[in-house]
Parts: C-alpha cells; structure tokens; sequence
C-alpha cells in the first residue's frame, strides 16, 4: 500500500471526474481571460499595456509554483495539496469578481490573480500523479486520457467561454464561473481522493531551489511575455532575461548537488525518459502558433467575422477531446508508441495541410485541418503522459507530475512569443526583397500578411517532423514500482 493511500472500488469515476475539473479549470483560466482584457481596460480607465497584467500575473505565478508544490506533494501528500489547491483558487476567483469593483482598483485584480494562480499551480502540478498513484496501471490509459483531454480542453475554449461571458454577462463572471465549480470539486474531492499520508518532513525541503526556480521561470516568462512591448533591446528587458539565465543555470547547477532536488536531473541521464519529455514540449510548442495566429489569419486574410472565427476554432477543440476519450480507450489496447506515431502523422499531415492556406480556402478545408491537429494532440498526450509518469518511482510522483504540468503551458507561452517574431520576420521579408510597389494596396496586404502566415505555420510543420520522428524512437519503461501492479487501490472500473 503507498503512502499516498488507495481509493475505493467504486469512487474511481468520481475521483477522476474530481481530477478532471482541477486540469479543466486551470486550463481554462490561462486563456479565458485575454480576451476580455480590452473591457477590463475601459473598465479601469487603464493602457492596453497595463491591464495585460491581469493576464500575465497569473502565468508567471503558475510557472514559479508548479515545480514547488509538485515536490511539496511527494512530502505531504497529494489530498492536502489538492483541496487546499482548490480552495486558494475558488476564493481567488471570488476575490477577482468582487475586489477590482469594490476598491475599484486594478492592482486588486492582478494581486487577486495571483493569488488564484497559487491554487491553479497546486491543483495542475499534482493532477497527472494523482492518476498514476491512485488509479491501476490497467486503467491508467483511460483515466489520464480524461484528464489530459480535459486539461487541453480548457486551454483551448479558454477564449470562446471568456468572449460569451464577457458579451452576454460581464467580466466579472469569467472569475464567478469557478465559484460554484471549486465548491463541488472541494466537497466532492473530500469525499473521493483517498487519505493521504505524510511521507516525510517539510523541514529539509529545498527552499533555495524553490526560490531559484520561481525567480528563474517568472523571469523568464516575463522577457517573453512583455518583450515585444517593452521592446527585446531595452535595458528592463535585457537585465530580466540575463536574471532568468543566471538564476535557471544557478538552479540546475544546485539540484545536480542535492541528494533530494526539487527536481532530479539525474531522470533525463535516461534517453527515453529525455525523449518523451522532449515530445510533449514541442507538441505544445508546434501547436501555440496555430493556436494564437490561425485566429487572425480568419480574420484579416479569411475575412470571416469573429463568432464564425471563434465557431470554425471549436472543429480543433472537438476533435482533440474525442481523441483523448479513444487515445484513452484504446492505450492498453495498442500500446503508447502505437498511439504516439498515428497521432505524429496526423499532426504533420495537419500542419502541412494548414500551411497552403490561401484567402479563398473553403471553410471546409480549415476545418479538415484543424481536425487533424485536434485528433493529433488529443491521441498523442495521454500515452505521452502515461510513459512519463509510468517510468518514474512512485516518491517521485509529484515531482515528475509537475514537470508535465510545465511542459504543457511554458512551450504554450514561448511559442506565442517565438511564432509571432517569425510572423513579422515573413511580413518583413517579402516587403523588403519584393517589388511589392507595383501591387495595389489591398492585393499588397493580404500578400504581406500571407507570407507571414505561411513562414509561422511552416515553423509548425517542421516541429511537427521532429515530433514524428521522436515517436518513432520512444518506448514504454514500466518501473519496478509499478510491476504487476492491479493498482494500489484494487482493481475497479472507470
């Protein structure tokens, strides 16, 4: 029996509903809330510039933690930090609603984001490890396939949820939606998530890890967060980014000298382990170009309006969590690297399909492409999860849960920053080394802004060979800790 403790027999589909709605949500409020920043703007009198730190003080607050609280967990346990996840970030929601208004103050609402991201952080970094340690390895595949989809999912409606609320209701219900649904994932969770027992003491914990790690990532996702507005050459920009690289390095070189890191290197001196971890990076990555670009490339070369923009975008949401249900169903069945090298070949196929994009593409053939991206990532991260978190001892699971949870949205940010220069790097080619003066202002545009297009989404095909040729050379490694292992929790059905 671990120390984690061991679910009942009939609690399975609840405990991973419970899990499920703590991806879900933390997913979701990454990106639910850009898009109703230009009405917070207008709401507090404020720049564009200033109130886009409603948005990224949750983000580097998120990137600091997860790690922590992922090591936090292995020590005391997977409950504690779950329910107290989820309390942190219900009142944090509340306190977004409510404060701003009251003080009528946007500072209020950034410190209320923040503190809303301490529980957002709590509740991803351990979601994937809770699967692992309280689900059987025969229905591990199924149970990680719901909560990864799910996970995915709110990264992706994110913005359509955010714009109906913001419409039809007003911002303050983005922040109000999570009220009722952190309530019942508390209750619900309290009643479902199996005890858990301490595995060891908080009084050796790697605080100068902790610190390091928060300073290095926030720092880090700051330069690429603010670059482009601050401008990559000024002095703040360039003085964070040399803090982000001597704090990351110092931190490495730290860890490497512990007999109990925060996060232990030695795991990726395993190539397999190296590779897959690799993998899921630059899914994520790959997949952060289409997601922040293909949006106004509908727009301003497509044409379309925004509801029928944010309308054909939900084909790529739907289509990854029906492919996370089957990627989920079907893992025992055909195994990982099966699963892993189909879900390789459809993104690529996607990717290369996006890529002859024109302006008067029918709206079918977008939704072709999505689709395939969608079924792609939702078949490639659940066995992608499953070998990760499958190869590492159980005291480890916290740690190594965390580092997904990282790989998932930290590629999601860096991507948005790196395919957005190669955008502007495409418009600024075809004006600079084309007679684009003998074309008429509006054929001119949409061809600039095509190049800009076609470079980006090229930038995701080429990720996307890489990752195909990754699923070709991964294999599934079962550690010994979990060997003939019908769960620490009995056998049971999802």
């Amino acid at each position: 029996m671990n120390s984690q403790g061991s679910a009942p027999r009939s609690g399975f589909f609840l405990l991973v509903f419970s899990i499920s709605l703590a991806t879900f949500m933390a997913g979701l409020d990454g990106t639910i809330v850009n898009i109703a920043l230009p009405t917070i703007s207008e709401a507090f009198h404020v720049s564009s510039t200033t109130v886009s730190w409603v948005a990224t003080a949750y983000l580097l607050v998120m990137a600091g933690c997860v790690l922590i609280f992922g090591k936090i967990s292995d020590i005391i346990g997977f409950k504690k930090i779950f329910l107290t996840g989820f309390v942190i970030f219900t009142l944090g929601s509340l306190a977004c609603g409510t404060l701003p208004d009251l003080f009528h103050s946007l500072p209020v609402l950034v410190g209320s984001r923040m503190v809303q991201a301490i529980g957002g952080a709590m509740i991803t970094a351990i979601a994937p490890a809770m699967v692992t340690a309280y689900i059987p390895l025969d229905q591990r595949g199924k149970a990680m396939g719901i909560v990864m989809t799910l996970a995915g999912l709110g990264t992706a409606l994110g913005p359509t949820i955010g714009g109906f609320l913001t419409q039809y209701l007003s911002w303050h219900w983005i922040f109000f939606i999570n009220v009722p649904v952190g309530i019942g994932a508390v209750i619900l969770g309290t009643r479902e998530i199996p005890a858990s027992t301490a595995r060891g003491s908080l009084a050796g914990f790697d605080r100068s890890g902790a610190v390091l790690i928060f300073t290095g990532l926030a720092a880090l996702l700051f330069v690429v967060s603010e670059g482009e507005t601050m401008g990559w050459t000024s002095p703040a920009i360039l003085g964070i980014a040399a803090l982000a690289i001597v704090t990351l390095a110092w931190f490495i070189r730290h860890e490497c000298r512990l007999s109990d890191p925060l996060l232990d290197f030695s795991l990726f001196k395993n190539k397999n382990f190296l590779a897959v971890n690799l993998l899921l990076s630059l899914v994520f990555l790959s997949f952060s170009g289409i997601n922040y670009l293909l949006p106004f490339y509908l727009k301003y070369i497509g044409a379309y309006d925004t509801s029928t923009a944010g309308l054909i975008m939900t084909a790529l949401s739907f289509a990854m969590m029906v492919a996370g249900i089957l990627a989920g169903m079907l893992f025992n069945r055909t195994g990982p690297k099966l699963l892993c090298i189909a879900a390789g070949i459809l993104l690529t196929a996607g990717y290369f399909l996006i890529m002859q994009l024109h302006p008067d593409t029918p709206v079918g053939y977008i939704v072709l492409c999505l689709a395939l991206i969608g079924f792609g990532l939702g078949l490639i991260i659940t066995p992608a999860s499953n070998l990760v978190m499958n190869s590492v001892a159980k005291a480890k699971q916290g740690m190594v849960s965390s580092l997904t949870s990282l790989e998932r949205f930290v590629p999601l940010t860096l991507g948005i920053a790196m395919f957005n220069l190669i955008f502007l790097w495409g418009i600024l080619s075809i004006a600079t080394n084309h007679n684009v003066t003998q074309a008429s202002p509006v054929d001119l545009q949409i061809k600039v802004a095509s190049a800009g297009f076609d470079l980006a989404f090229l930038g995701s095909f080429i990720l996307g060979l890489i990752i195909l040729a990754l699923t070709l050379v991964i294999r599934q490694e079962i550690h010994p800790d979990y060997e003939n292992d019908t769960g620490e929790n009995g056998p049971g059905m999802i």
